[in-house]
């Protein structure tokens, strides 16, 4: 039986609730512990329970959820909205800025979210990292993006752009256009404040230059290295080999793809949402759609949630197939990347048919996808269905079975399910723990409660669990993929629903309506109803989500796009210390990341 989608309910013999938000039980927790009138309870359209409270209480309130009976084990995201020109507030405290905390409980299977709101003239709150460690980046990026401090934390600096840089590029008054800018110069001034803030000063964080009879050594591992997957750079605190510690440093990538989306309608930001993970494709718009249509009241035909998940799984599989080669690649092995590449193309061969596009289809629709299937494109699954469990099988037995592969991953990089929960790891590298949590399982989405399929598990959480945990994922979504070949539903690919945009391209030439509808949709976007919507799902990498406010507006007035791939290259750090330099490069083959993914 399938997990409810949100928090959990009130037992219906009770009754309607006589308090606002008491259908949720960690609400009538909160209430109880710390009485109705600490709480602004806020009701949203993805019916996450939200609470206000005031920043005094914001650190108790927090602690309680952490440790309640069912706790609150993970925090998945924290972020901040600037609120001074939002219109459609209704039932909200006033604020200038909020920032809000959006916590998991594994056990109850359900989610709340804390509101703060600040005043501009006093942008200020406690940090939480002693409660969730992974708030450190968080926290950080709050303070780079929008200019709010969080006294205590130990470096409250810049994090993803430089320290030089000037402005909070998410507050509302910060240019969205580059058109708004003065041109760029780089002059000998400005290319040495650059050059001077790449600077690596050990004691900004805690760290020693050496002992009474030794110095240690101080490695810069990129931002430009073949086993750094991209612009990241690590700075290395070494002891001979051994790793003491280090310092992850994100930032190079940074495009601002939630700034941007303050800019594009609801419609043309789709194509945005293929960059973020760029090897994930259509898996990127699927929890963007997801969170406009429940915006707009939409509900998709069974047809267009089938085609979703066959596409996205595709996508699932070809990433994978680019991980495995890139892990074994990493860990010494040259040959099996070409054969996986051949597969991969194999995947993109059925993709380009059915979206006539490879890599970055921006194929999803608000209420549907861009068209139909085309003729044959059963008869190209099919193929790729029969070519893949025999390929996946030789795999393993050439490579995951070499002796040199399993001794340079097995027990390395090693974490549990609780280090993995505290900072915030999800996807392979939490399933590898141990804990079988799988959205597309315990919150499905799209249609994913119509198919069978199973959740792989490993028990070492390790280098080599995680890859082994994503070998067996492929033969997974090779099951949901045939089960949609073989039960595709019939019917429209689109919701007939006034802000699907655009309509049916047919409807256009029969009706004016229809047109009218299409041109304005095209040209300023649809205008989606006022509220906050947002959606998770299971990413390739793990859970990515898209958390939207609408201010009836052509265009999103905050769009909080939260990626797997930042709270895992967070976690580098409290892994890898005690490691070799060799064990570094296998732990960054085995997170599967892209920078893009962390950066957005």
């Amino acid at each position: 039986m399938a997990i409810p989608n949100m928090a959990d309910t009130a037992n219906a013999t009770t009754g309607a609730p006589s308090v606002v938000g008491t259908e949720h039980a960690i609400v009538r927790e909160l209430y109880q512990r710390f009485g109705e009138g600490a709480f602004v309870f806020q009701t949203n359209r993805d019916r996450l329970p939200t609470l206000w409270v005031e920043r005094s209480q914001l650190v108790a309130v927090l602690k309680f959820l952490r440790e309640a009976p069912k706790p609150y084990v993970m925090l998945l995201d924290l972020s901040a909205i600037d609120e001074r020109l939002r219109q459609h507030r209704e039932g909200q405290p006033k604020s200038d800025f909020t920032v809000f905390y959006h916590l998991v409980s594994i056990e109850r299977n359900s989610d709340v979210r804390i509101k703060v709101a600040l005043s501009e003239s006093d942008l200020n709150l406690p940090t939480i990292i002693s409660i969730w460690p992974n708030a450190n980046w968080y926290e950080r990026e709050v303070f780079d993006l929008f200019g709010i401090k969080f006294e205590g934390h130990p470096h409250m600096q810049r994090i993803l752009l430089p320290r030089y840089w000037e402005g909070h590029p998410l507050r509302k008054d910060y240019p969205a256009r580059a058109t708004e800018f003065d041109p760029f110069m780089l002059n000998d001034a400005r290319q040495d404040e650059a050059e001077q803030a790449l600077d690596f000063k050990p004691e900004e964080w805690g760290m020693k230059r050496g002992r009474a009879d030794e110095d240690f050594m101080f490695l810069n591992l990129g931002p430009n290295h073949p086993s750094a997957h991209g612009a990241f750079r690590i700075v290395l605190q070494l002891d001979g080999e051994e790793i003491l510690d280090c310092v992850p440093e994100i930032g190079y990538h940074h495009r601002g793809a939630e700034k941007m989306a303050e800019r594009q309608s609801w419609h043309s930001y789709i194509p945005y949402t293929d960059r973020i993970d760029y090897l994930g494709g259509v898996m990127n718009n699927l929890p963007y759609v997801l969170a406009v249509e429940k915006l707009a009241g939409i509900e998709v035909p069974d047809r267009v949630k089938t085609i979703r998940v066959m596409m996205a799984e595709f996508f699932r599989i070809s990433s994978h197939l680019l991980f495995l080669g890139t892990y074994i690649i990493d860990v010494g092995a040259m040959t099996p990347i070409f054969y996986m590449f051949t597969d991969r193309q194999k995947a993109y061969d059925v993709i380009e048919a059915v979206t006539g596009f490879r890599m970055h289809p921006a194929w999803y629709r608000i209420g549907g996808v861009a068209h139909d299937l085309p003729n044959g494109w059963d008869r190209l699954v099919r193929d790729f269905l029969d070519w893949m469990p025999k390929r996946l099988a030789s795999y393993e037995k050439a490579a995951l079975k070499n002796g040199i592969l399993r001794s340079r991953t097995i027990g390395v990089a090693q974490y549990n399910t609780e280090e993995a929960l505290a900072w915030g790891t999800t996807g392979p590298g939490l399933r590898a723990t141990g804990l079988a949590w799988d959205l597309r399982k315990v919150r499905p989405y799209s249609g994913y409660e119509n198919f069978e399929f199973d959740v792989p598990v490993r028990d070492n959480g390790d280098a080599y669990d995680r890859c082994l945990v994503r070998i067996e994922e492929i033969r997974q979504s090779l099951r949901i993929i045939r089960q949609c070949l073989d039960n595709m539903p019939a019917g429209p690919y689109k919701a007939d629903h006034p802000l699907t945009c655009p309509p049916p391209k047919e409807r256009t030439l029969k009706d004016i309506e229809t047109l009218i509808t299409h041109f304005l949709g095209v040209t300023w976007g649809p205008v989606m109803p006022e509220g906050e919507a947002l959606q998770m799902i299971e990413a390739t990498k793990g859970v990515n989500s898209y958390y939207l406010f609408s201010d009836r507006s052509t265009m999103s007035y905050r769009t909080r796009i939260r990626t797997p791939s930042f709270a895992h290259l967070q976690q580098i750090p409290s892994v890898i210390r005690g490691s070799m330099i060799a064990d570094m490069i296998a732990y960054l083959a085995s997170i599967d990341f892209v920078m893009a993914d962390v950066d957005r």
